[in-house]
């Protein structure tokens, strides 16, 4: 009998230690492995696939675990998607909003909870879920366009007068307000004096708008300039907020004759460096575009939400511009550059972001 309780014995700690073991292979060096739940609005724009593969990989390199999802530019995929991370309790979300002001109710689950929200590139509105935030210098990017019209049309010494158009981004994405406005402050004093002439007069963000940033609506709006106010006379500047916006540009004024020896392109800004906008500038259409490193706002989301999972303060350099309706988000704005044909290799090339092949 002694024999038979000792064997059972044996095997009941035999049987506790295997489990002990299945514990840990299921932690990461026994500790619960958490999930980062990543909300993007389309893969549409390769900007937006670049940034969700370098949170994932940025995550994954820490030990989290990720949920990516693409909403695919429609705001009830995206409230769906966050709907679900939430229900999953996700232990944090990273948030690129399709429309800023759509996600104060699901995000009203993660405060209940308690999970927190890094708004990414865009700013969420109205709502206080929003920890903290994690973008550009977007009133900068602005800055840096409209500066760039103004060197390369010599404003301040040339006699002009030049014509010029402008464009803006999407009146639902926060940023888009910003990057206008900072244009606008550099080219503003042009207008008003008169060397600087908006043909169609179309200078209240209203009226540049372009709705989700749409290629093929910038496209359909710069023929209708065109036909309107250019007839008889040249466009010397085309102020475009984004890449996918500029290539429709192109495409308008390559359809009525610029781009040709007797009718030279005019100055096109852009942003994102997206691959075919690169090229294009390359090949002399497009003039230049403003660079922001998807690989460091990624890497600037990822540590702000290591930091707060484990409770510590995020570093932040921001914490009086983006109000959002509920609260004054503290931010991180990372810097952006312009880059045109005479910069690209040192910047794009040179830093990795992309190779000559790609460039080809």
């Amino acid at each position: 009998m002694r024999k038979i309780v000792l064997c059972f014995m044996a095997i009941l700690v035999l049987f506790v230690g295997c489990g002990k073991k299945e514990s840990k292979e299921a932690t990461t060096e026994g500790k619960e492995v958490k999930t980062i739940g990543i909300a993007m609005p389309t893969k549409s724009s390769q900007r937006w696939i670049d940034d969700g593969n370098n949170m994932v990989k940025e995550f994954e390199a820490l030990g989290y675990k990720v949920d990516l999802q693409y909403a695919e530019d429609v705001v009830e995929n995206q409230v769906s998607q966050i709907e679900n991370m939430i229900s999953k309790k996700v232990d944090a979300l990273v948030v690129a909003p399709i429309d800023g002001e759509s996600l104060s109710n699901v995000l009203e689950a993660a405060v209940t909870n308690n999970i927190p929200v890094v708004s990414y590139d865009r700013l969420i509105k109205n709502t206080p879920a929003v920890s903290y935030y994690a973008t550009f210098d977007n009133f900068q990017v602005g800055v840096l366009q409209g500066t760039y019209i103004v060197d390369k049309l010599d404003l301040k010494n040339a006699k002009g007068p030049f014509y010029a158009e402008v464009f803006a981004g999407s009146p639902d994405d926060n940023n888009a307000n910003y990057f206008f406005d900072g244009a606008m402050s550099i080219l503003k004093p042009f207008i008003e004096s008169g060397k600087l002439i908006i043909g169609s007069k179309q200078t209240e963000f209203s009226q540049a708008a372009t709705l989700r940033w749409d290629g093929a609506t910038a496209q359909a709006r710069m023929d209708n300039l065109l036909s309107a106010y250019y007839t008889d006379k040249k466009i010397n500047a085309v102020l475009s907020p984004y890449d996918g916006i500029s290539i429709g540009i192109v495409s308008s004024l390559k359809g009525v004759g610029y781009g040709k020896a007797d009718q030279l392109m005019p100055i096109i800004t852009g942003q994102d460096a997206e691959l075919p906008s690169i090229k294009s500038i390359i090949t002399g259409e497009q003039t230049s575009t403003v660079f922001k490193d998807t690989r460091v706002l990624a890497k600037r989301a990822v540590t702000m939400i290591d930091a707060i999972l484990a409770d510590k303060m995020p570093e932040v350099n921001d914490t009086k511009t983006y109000n959002n309706g509920s609260k004054v988000v503290p931010s991180f704005l990372e810097k952006p550059v312009s880059v045109d044909k005479d910069n690209y290799k040192d910047i794009l090339v040179g830093s990795g972001y992309y190779t000559e092949d790609e460039l080809k």
